[in-house]
């Protein structure tokens, strides 16, 4: 079949892409060589909510003082033109296994935007950016297993790699659980995404690393695509302190140095990783981090069992499409080894990761 036709079925269905090759993507590291990383503004954050197949998001993870890890989430779906979904998500992760995971996914009606689509609304539900774009607030009563109030406050500048790649913050607010309201004041980070595809068109895996100490931050993320665009490997990342971005770009990696095979999916799960950042300052002085070693399995999630119904019958088309997502945090800390210039940090805190895996590569 030539090469148009399938596109064009893929685009409707989900099916597998023809082969194009590494030419048919352009990653965000190619802008990012002249211009590692830009400073977001309140535009930024405008969501983009395209009219085509596109996957768009904004999740924010929280670290609580309390110990207690914690996500939210958006989701806004829309399937070749033909239908839009919108999901809301929120998980709480009890790492000391005194209870299981809460994970509610909720879909949402009634949705829309702002005037300047910078704050998303719907029943039941609200995320709202701030007028000095300095603060979002968390707001959703669509499950009553999970009430969610959180207000999430900048505490160092976001970033997009390169000129305008879309790709830290401080948390205050609860959750409310059938046991009771959870405190998740604490550290936080904010992601908003966009896909101007199917998801399993635009990666066949992904890595996510967030790491908060007592004065670092640090957040790494990485999508290896399928073998039509040439098993390209994109990484985004940065490390903050005191209000300010020490280093931000693409040059950094996550790699599973241990790994075992999942025996209800055949994925291969870490057991251990590494991440990587390099990078210079703004005044020139160059960056070298790392966090490795063994990483503790707090969950697995198929991804095929939560997502909409209607999402599910145009994924299930493609063919090798196996979506799950390993989710990680250890109980004790974990050390950040960083090298500015010539002075050498070890940094201790706690750290929140994700491995997923949708295809072969």
């Amino acid at each position: 079949m030539f090469n148009w036709a399938k596109q064009t079925l893929a685009n409707v269905v989900g099916t597998e892409e023809p082969v194009y090759g590494p030419s048919a993507i352009r990653s965000v590291a190619e802008d990012a060589k002249t211009t590692p990383y830009t400073e977001t503004t309140r535009d930024d954050l405008r969501w983009t909510a395209l009219d085509q197949t596109s996957v768009e998001t904004q999740v924010f993870y929280f670290m609580a003082n309390s110990g207690h890890i914690g996500l939210a989430q958006i989701i806004y779906s829309n399937v070749a033109g033909i239908r839009t979904t919108v999901q809301f998500n929120s998980k709480i992760f009890y790492t000391d296994g005194s209870k299981p995971h809460l994970w509610c996914s909720n879909p949402l009606t009634d949705y829309d935007f702002s005037e300047d689509k910078t704050s998303f609304y719907a029943k039941d539900c609200a995320v709202e950016l701030s007028e000095d774009g300095k603060s979002y607030t968390i707001k959703s009563m669509n499950d009553e297993r999970s009430i969610v109030n959180l207000k999430v406050t900048k505490a160092a500048p976001g970033f997009v790699a390169g000129k305008d790649g879309k790709t830290l913050c401080e948390a205050e607010g609860s959750i409310v659980t059938p046991d009771g309201p959870i405190d998740f004041k604490g550290k936080a980070v904010f992601i908003m995404c966009l896909q101007g595809m199917k998801p399993h068109h635009a990666a066949a895996q992904w890595n996510f690393l967030e790491f908060q100490g007592p004065n670092y931050s640090a957040i790494l993320m990485e999508f290896t695509t399928p073998p039509s665009y040439g098993t390209t490997v994109v990484d985004v990342g940065g490390i903050a302190k005191d209000g300010e971005i020490i280093m931000a770009g693409t040059t950094c990696r996550a790699t599973h140095t241990k790994t075992k095979q999942d025996t209800v999916n055949d994925w291969p799960e870490p057991t251990e990783a590494k991440f990587s950042w390099s990078g210079v300052t703004k005044d020139g002085k160059a960056v070298e981090a790392i966090i490795e070693g063994p990483i503790v399995k707090q969950d697995c999630v198929d991804v095929m069992a939560e997502v909409p119904g209607f999402v599910k019958t145009i994924v299930a088309n493609a063919a090798g499409t196996k979506p799950y997502i390993y989710q990680f945090a250890p109980q004790k800390p974990v050390a950040l080894k960083l090298k500015i210039g010539d002075e050498e940090i070890i940094e201790e805190g706690a750290i929140f990761s994700e491995a997923t895996f949708i295809s072969a590569i």
